[in-house]
């Protein structure tokens, strides 16, 4: 299928990521590292009397009906927002937000669950602050990919576009963009919020990048976490992929562009888990850490050209399996340990890093898209298929990088789960993915504190 509206999120998805990638001259946004308008809104503040563990997963706490801003400005479109109750990183009670815009054509029985790449260490670049009117340099990717409604509402679906990173913007801990897209699912398909979808709903997981990140453990929490939500699932579509995280910083290590990476997922790691890691930085990896403690992928992408790990830490620290934290937390995230998805999946990657400034082909890892591992997303793959799951569909893209393969992602995973919806049998390619990367944890090879 190549129809209109399909290209239309082809061409949306690679201009949004490529504003990741291009240098901004002028900027009337507020800058990414400061707080927004929408950072005061007391929408996001559970101020309710009764504990948010008294709540179940999924529980709505708040509800309000407002205009859909695209870059600030007023669009016809009304949006649902919701606050509700999930689980961060280490298992506790949490609420976040999530939008709906209903489906053009009224339909409430099928939606699709948009994990946005907004990638940004500041909870005020979030997706419903952008909708909600909120201008910020860092929330440009959110809102740039507005553009994705077209396609989605045209074809009649509802889409659901949570805060992945949740409230503290826990950037790259997929556990928990996996429980926060869990459960806006299931907050936005209560009856009574309002939405138009009911616990019937079918629903689709479709993400990039770091949307990919909340759909691939979206998709393999739910059999353990949200059965009800998973009963729903018709598959998820998927590119650009995180997986291990501990091979993806040595991928990046020195890379011109990608290489501003380190910094963000160590702040988002500590962050998320409590890890301690800025003990182990050097004054160098202190002045970084403190500079990108609020900021966005644009404040770090192309800023640290040749940044490796090793510049980050204390020289005792060279080897990152020498810091027990690290490790504990890497493991964690690595979704080699994670359970299979029990719904299909269509999985692309890119393999030419090069082009976006990343040369290196560690022992071990290989090459990758410039920041994605590409024998990580094939192993994940193949581990899928080898433990229950040979509805999985691979593609990998040799010759493209992280950018220009969500243009040849795009088309293939929307036109794949119009497929799923209509009830097609899902395709295989179980039998032809390429070997890839082991996914074993991270061995520590020191305990020094």
């Amino acid at each position: 299928m190549r129809m209109p509206a399909v290209r239309q999120l082809a061409t949306a998805c690679v201009a949004a990521l490529a504003f990741a990638v291009t240098p901004v001259a002028t900027a009337v946004a507020a800058p990414s590292g400061t707080p927004g308008d929408a950072a005061k809104d007391p929408f996001y503040g559970y101020d309710g009397s009764t504990p948010l563990s008294s709540y179940e997963p999924g529980a709505v706490l708040k509800t309000r009906t407002l205009t859909y801003h695209i870059e600030g400005i007023p669009t016809p479109l009304t949006a649902v927002q919701l606050l509700y109750r999930t689980t961060d990183a280490q298992g506790r009670p949490t609420a976040n937000v999530t939008t709906v815009v209903r489906s053009l054509r009224g339909d409430g029985g099928k939606a699709v669950s948009y994990q946005s790449f907004y990638d940004s260490l500041n909870p005020a670049d979030a997706p419903s602050r952008a909708i909600a009117g909120d201008v910020r340099l860092g929330g440009v990717l959110a809102n740039s990919e507005n553009i994705f409604l077209v396609p989605l509402l045209l074809q009649g679906y509802n889409v659901i576009i949570p805060d992945t990173e949740g409230q503290n913007a826990d950037f790259a801990a997929g556990p928990e963009y996996g429980t926060d897209t869990l459960d806006s699912i299931r907050a936005a398909t209560q009856s009574a919020a309002g939405t138009g979808m009911n616990a019937d709903t079918r629903i689709g997981l479709l993400g990039y990048s770091g949307g990919s990140i909340a759909t691939d453990w979206a998709a393999a929490l739910a059999p353990g976490y949200a059965p009800d939500v998973n009963a729903r699932l018709v598959g998820f579509a998927e590119g650009g992929l995180l997986v291990d995280p501990a091979h993806n910083l040595t991928y990046v290590n020195g890379s011109l562009l990608w290489s501003g990476v380190i910094p963000m997922t160590i702040i988002g790691i500590d962050r998320a888990y409590g890890s301690g890691l800025k003990s182990y930085l050097s004054s160098y990896g202190t002045e970084v850490y403190d500079k990108l403690e609020h900021g966005s992928l644009f404040d770090a992408q192309g800023h640290y050209p040749g940044l490796t790990w090793q510049k980050m830490m204390k020289p005792q620290y060279a080897d990152p399996d020498s810091v027990p934290a690290f490790v504990d937390a890497v493991n964690k995230l690595n979704l080699g340990s994670a359970a299979t998805p029990t719904v299909p999946g269509y999985l692309a990657q890119g393999g030419q890093g090069g082009t976006e400034g990343t040369f290196s082909s560690p022992a071990g890892i290989g090459t990758g898209d410039g920041v994605m591992v590409a024998g990580d997303v094939r192993a994940l793959a193949r581990q899928y298929c080898s433990t229950g799951n040979e509805s999985i569909e691979y593609q990998q893209y040799d010759l493209l990088s992280h950018v220009p393969t969500s243009a040849a992602w795009a088309p293939n995973a929307m036109a794949w789960l119009r497929d799923r919806f209509a009830g097609r049998p899902a395709p295989s390619d179980c039998a032809r993915i390429p070997a890839g990367n082991s996914l074993a944890p991270q061995e520590p090879t020191s305990s020094t504190p």
